[in-house]
């Protein structure tokens, strides 16, 4: 496994998309929602809201709370599991590709992890297959391993 390592630079129109994400929800992306979602991008992985009211300027947590659920969602950022108050916040998968996460039951830390793609194909399987004999028609899959991260060990 790696550690997902998201090249923002890569995604230099990260913007471009949350725009049409946000026109496609019958929202504005303002200029703090610009401001959050380039804020989340800077970091290597998933951000608190302590972390982002230090990035962006002249944002009352609360008016943070409502953007993040208009971009959550409009699709531009997805909330990820943590212990954390407030939870922690990524870039949808669209936006960086798809990983999943480690989520350290001790301290809370979650970080990106990429699948080798052989595992993903038969993670893919598995999921799709058991989701089939539910009666399930699954559209994709996120996962998150738990456990404890090198310094809780």
């Amino acid at each position: 496994f790696a550690v997902a390592s998201h090249d923002h630079s890569a995604h230099s129109d990260v913007h471009e998309h949350a725009n049409e994400l946000m026109k496609q929800s019958g929202q504005r992306y303002t200029t703090k929602r610009k401001e959050i979602v380039g804020a989340i991008a800077q970091f290597s992985q998933p951000v608190g809201i302590a972390e982002l009211l230090s990035s962006v300027d002249d944002l009352p947590q609360s008016s943070l709370y409502r953007n993040l659920t208009v971009l959550q969602d409009a699709g531009v950022v997805t909330r990820v599991m943590s212990s954390q108050d407030g939870g922690l916040y990524e870039l949808a998968e669209h936006l960086t590709g798809h990983h999943h996460h480690l989520v350290c039951s001790t301290c809370g830390v979650v970080r990106d992890v990429v699948v080798p793609d052989a595992l993903e194909r038969d993670l893919d399987s598995a999921l799709t297959k058991l989701a089939k004999r539910e009666g399930f028609a699954l559209d994709h899959h996120r996962l998150d391993l738990i456990g404890r991260c090198a310094s809780c060990q």
